[in-house]
């Protein structure tokens, strides 16, 4: 049977040529390109700053929040390198409803097995900063693992424009927990700690720039597709850059600068309870 065969209603394309495909059609487009590579470029220096900056630290606590931070940019590098290759970037078929019902589009699922694996990293550094306790860690990490995962199936659907809209929505829900517990619960956290001024300017930071991914899903070629795909991917790019790599610079310089105060906080994942009477 042909791989054209039309009983199967679809190309039956192995995946390395579609990969070679998918890598041949990026590198030909420079400015789609170029917003990829700058990441792994930036992922690049910001791994080997960061080694040199958390080389001396001698707490636990210290230490726990610079392999979370330094783990940002590894996942950054890795993931976006399989963008580039065309490993994690599929050609989908929009549905019916959206503006580019019919086309192919790329679809950078990639960002979102990075979003999975990175931003948990984000919080469990902030969660830390704040000395908050084991729930409230639990709780915002699962919440955004499941906010990463939604936004996956609402980026991949191609059966119904609506369903993909759902899905979005529900990955918006789970944001607003990770919004919840970001802007209610960690700063008073972070003021016992003695941290809440470096928690504070990195909470907003974070809070700011991640509000922007669900607003370029919305207005790119997943969404209403107002931005094409190497515009939407240069604003992905450009938020990445600033809340992972700005913002882990500004963690670990301060962390570097104030382990006393780290150390001071408690033992990292306290358990918020106060200690029980002899």
């Amino acid at each position: 049977m042909s791989p054209l065969s039309p009983s199967t209603g679809a190309a039956l394309v192995p995946l390395q040529a579609s990969q070679a495909a998918v890598f041949d059609r990026i590198a030909g487009d420079p400015v789609l390109s170029a917003s990829l590579w700058v990441n792994v470029a930036l992922a690049g220096l910001s791994i080997l700053l960061f080694v040199a900056m958390g080389r001396e630290l001698e707490t636990d606590r210290a230490r726990a929040i610079f392999v979370a931070t330094l783990l940002v940019p590894l996942v950054s590098i890795a993931s976006y390198l399989g963008m580039v290759s065309g490993l994690t970037v599929g050609l989908l078929e929009m549905p019916a409803g959206h503006p580019l019902a019919g086309a192919e589009v790329l679809s950078f699922w990639g960002r979102y097995l990075t979003w999975t694996l990175s931003t948990p990293m984000i919080l469990v550094a902030l969660g830390l900063l704040a000395n908050t306790d084991r729930t409230k860690l639990f709780t915002v990490v699962t919440m955004d693992i499941g906010m990463c995962v939604t936004g996956l199936a609402a980026a991949l659907i191609t059966s119904s424009y609506l369903l993909r809209w759902a899905f979005f929505l529900l990955s918006c829900a789970f944001f607003v927990v990770v919004l919840y517990v970001l802007l209610a619960e960690w700063p008073a956290d972070a003021r016992a700690a003695g941290t809440s001024e470096i928690f504070g300017t990195l909470r907003n930071l974070t809070v700011v720039l991640w509000l922007g991914y669900p607003v370029l899903w919305a207005l790119g070629v997943e969404g209403i597709a107002l931005l094409d795909v190497a515009v939407t991917s240069w604003g992905y790019s450009l938020l990445d850059v600033l809340a992972k790599y700005v913002f882990a610079f500004l963690l670990l310089r301060w962390v570097a600068a104030n382990e006393g105060v780290v150390a001071d906080a408690g033992e990292p994942f306290g358990s918020g309870a106060a200690p029980a009477d002899d």
